[in-house]
């Protein structure tokens, strides 16, 4: 039992995290299993990934010279690691499993290419022969290849699946792009136009065709492209597998734990309880009482198929548990502290009308921060503003229970008490310091009063609409990283490849440097140009960090065609040209339109959906059992924010069933949480029936994209 227990928490893992990694079912391969995806390993590979992608930063060209020795020994220790990664991802999958997925065989071979071109670099630098590193813009490889990166290799797909939507977008974009440059060259090819350097202008056709590209790039980007983009970010097909790999883990878990009971198969209490200490070992006792419950709704002992599938949901949902304190002035001074003045404070303070009041006290004080701050009246404003600050903060102390008011998820009231203290000090040693006129520290004051204007971030957080915005922005962050991961490899590829094209072709010189070709980025293609006029010697490709910046400068689209054609091109040749536009389109056109039309479908989700089925029956099993608490109560601070561990249980397993037991209560947490892409399974979920059990593991692994999920499916339940 114990071995069935281990491997049906393996399938509540992978069903919690939404992984679709197939393993080996054997005692063994399932405690590798568990170490394959432990925390500490995947944050080792990572650390190992980084430290390989940062060698571009000692390699030559580089911005801190490392011997060629150092920065190889480390390449191979990397590669050491990747390889005992790989081994170990062999042990825990089937053979024949791990030897169909591209992605190892593209590791290894990336692995393998990477050590060739170690030594025949190393052999010609021995042999005083310049060579390239041509496996350098391969490193990213190992950032997408790897399973933990199923992120990014899902931005990579969206991609790859954008192509073909949009081809016939690019074909229509190139043919309008060629047949207006050859209007242009019969229009006005023999007027002899001249450029502000005094070459041709509209004489070749192919300098005509480039300068309407760059005259369209000013727009940065296609509707339609971003349309496309849109509609294949996240493909149905993927979300419907994944909605399927859960369900399917699910039910694998259950029959490995289920009983027969009469005509139905259940699970056991007792080992529902095991398996959830072990999928969650940091959950509370109570807390785990509290899933029971509602798994558990009759108290027959035992959790059915219908009710086990959804612990996966149940784990991913953030229960707070809150305990009731005292205030210890209620402790100290019973009869002052409820006396009918002090009862009226009460009032005043957790009315509405007192945050309002603050909110335009706010206002008010930004107005006078941007005033004359020489003027005395307004020094003394200042002043003013600061002690009314301090008496909310004294207030709420002695309205709210002070451990509840700085309680780990009270960020507003850790916040305005650190700006206030901060201010507070400044203040009093700013005026300090002008009474004995040592020095001015104005500018100290001064940025603390502008940070004490972020305090308007409460207002923004206080209506709906702009707290819906900010629900966006939090919940998009996860796969802000993930395209940031994208921006990564893409970056660091290009950024390769030019070093190797145009390293030392411009050179930056301090200002007043005498050197002989100072004045055109030490080059002499680049006299009398746009580019050297301009001072761009900055942008060059002399190292990896420089080469990010001229990216990033060719992102935002700043002044690219005057790097391109009066800088890089000049110093090596036209065809330069192809690098930039390439880069143009895959970055600008292509990745930038993605991100943006995944951030339009987190706004659409974060309006569109409400509480899942699950967050539902969580908040009414609570408040059943008559240890829930209201939003507002947890906001305003009346309960100490205390989440429970193993190691420090507030209450016991049966003492849920009692009412509000030693003041333990328990909350659902902000829906924050959530990202766009669980929301969107979930939307897919909820359209499965309850009894549908799906296709096989086998088969959600191997059908192919056209016919793995017709809009009726209808398969064969397993045992």
């Amino acid at each position: 039992m114990s071995e069935f227990l281990l491997l049906a928490a393996a399938y509540v893992f992978d069903a919690q995290y939404n992984r679709n990694i197939p393993f080996e079912t054997s005692p063994q391969a399932v405690r590798l299993y568990y170490l394959y995806n432990h925390w500490a390993m995947q944050a080792s590979l990572y650390l190992f990934i980084f430290v390989d992608l940062a060698l571009a930063v000692f390699e030559e060209p580089a911005v801190y010279p490392l011997p060629f020795l150092v920065t190889s020994l480390i390449e191979v220790l990397c590669l050491l690691v990747f390889f005992g990664r790989l081994v170990h991802f062999a042990q825990v999958t089937p053979r024949l499993v791990f030897w169909k997925d591209t992605k190892n065989i593209c590791i290894m071979i990336t692995i393998l290419l990477t050590l060739i071109d170690l030594i025949i670099y190393g052999a010609l630098r021995i042999s005083s022969i310049r060579s390239v590193r041509w496996s350098r813009p391969m490193r990213p490889l190992f950032l997408i290849n790897f399973a933990e990166s199923r992120q990014i290799r899902r931005a990579f797909r969206s991609i790859r699946n954008t192509l073909p939507e949009i081809t016939y977008v690019f074909l229509l974009f190139t043919f309008s792009v060629l047949m207006f440059s050859l209007m242009a060259l019969k229009l006005f090819g023999d007027r002899n136009l001249r450029t502000v350097d005094g070459l041709p202008y509209f004489s070749n056709y192919l300098a005509i065709v480039f300068d309407m590209y760059v005259l369209v790039t000013t727009a940065n980007r296609s509707p339609s492209v971003c349309s496309k983009a849109k509609n294949s970010y996240i493909s149905q097909n993927e979300i419907r597998k994944l909605a399927y790999m859960k369900r399917r883990k699910m039910i694998e878990a259950f029959n490995l734990l289920k009983v027969e009971e009469g005509a139905d198969f259940v699970v056991h209490a007792d080992k529902w309880k095991l398996l959830v200490k072990l999928v969650a070992p940091d959950i509370s006792a109570s807390h785990r009482e509290l899933l029971l419950r509602i798994s558990d709704e009759e108290q027959k002992g035992s959790i059915d198929k219908k009710s086990f599938v959804r612990l996966a949901d149940l784990l991913n949902i953030q229960v707070i548990t809150v305990k009731v304190h005292s205030h210890p002035l209620d402790t100290w001074f019973p009869h002052l502290y409820n006396s009918a003045p002090s009862r009226f404070i009460h009032r005043i303070v957790q009315h509405k009308g007192f945050v309002w009041l603050y909110d335009v006290i706010i206002l008010i004080n930004a107005v006078f921060i941007a005033l004359d701050e020489k003027n005395p009246y307004i020094s003394y404003a200042e002043w003013v503003f600061l002690c009314l600050y301090i008496v909310e903060i004294l207030l709420k102390l002695y309205t709210y229970e002070p451990r509840s008011f700085f309680g780990r998820n009270q960020f507003w009231n850790w916040f305005d008490t650190s700006i206030i203290i901060a201010a507070l000090i400044a203040t009093v040693l700013n005026s300090t310091l002008r009474s004995v006129r040592i020095y001015n520290s104005q500018q100290v004051l001064d940025i603390v009063f502008i940070l004490r204007v972020l305090r308007l971030i409460r207002i923004v957080d206080s209506i709906q609409r702009f707290r819906v915005i900010m629900n966006t922005l939090i919940n998009i962050m996860p796969t802000m990283l993930t395209f940031g991961g994208l921006a990564l490899v893409v970056y660091y590829m290009f950024s390769i490849v030019g070093m190797e094209i145009f390293h030392g072709k411009v050179q930056f010189f301090a200002r007043n440097a005498t050197a002989q070709h100072a004045a055109y980025c030490g080059n002499p293609a680049l006299k009398d140009t746009t580019f050297a006029r301009a001072k761009y010697c900055k942008n060059n490709f002399n190292d990896i960090v420089s080469s990010f910046i001229v990216l990033m400068e060719l992102t935002v689209v700043n002044q690219w065609h005057d790097i391109l054609c009066s800088g890089f091109a000049l110093v090596t040749h036209q065809a330069a040209k192809l690098y930039f536009i390439t880069f143009h389109i895959v970055v600008v056109i292509m990745i930038i339109n993605i991100f943006v039309a995944f951030i339009l479908e987190a706004f659409f989700v974060e309006y569109s959906l409400e509480k899942s089925e699950v967050e539902t029956a969580i908040e009414k099993k609570i408040q059943e059992l008559g240890v829930g608490i209201q939003e507002d109560d947890l906001l305003d601070g009346k309960l100490l924010d205390n989440m429970e561990t193993s190691e420090n249980d507030l209450g016991g397993e049966e003492g849920i069933a009692a009412k509000k037991p030693k003041g333990l209560m328990f909350k659902i947490a902000s829906k924050r949480y959530r990202t766009v892409d669980a929301l969107l399974q979930r939307m897919f979920e909820a359209e499965i029936p309850p009894e549908e059990e799906g296709p096989s593991l086998d088969e959600i692994l191997n059908l192919s994209p056209d016919d793995a999920y017709p809009k009726n499916p209808t398969f064969d339940s397993a045992a």
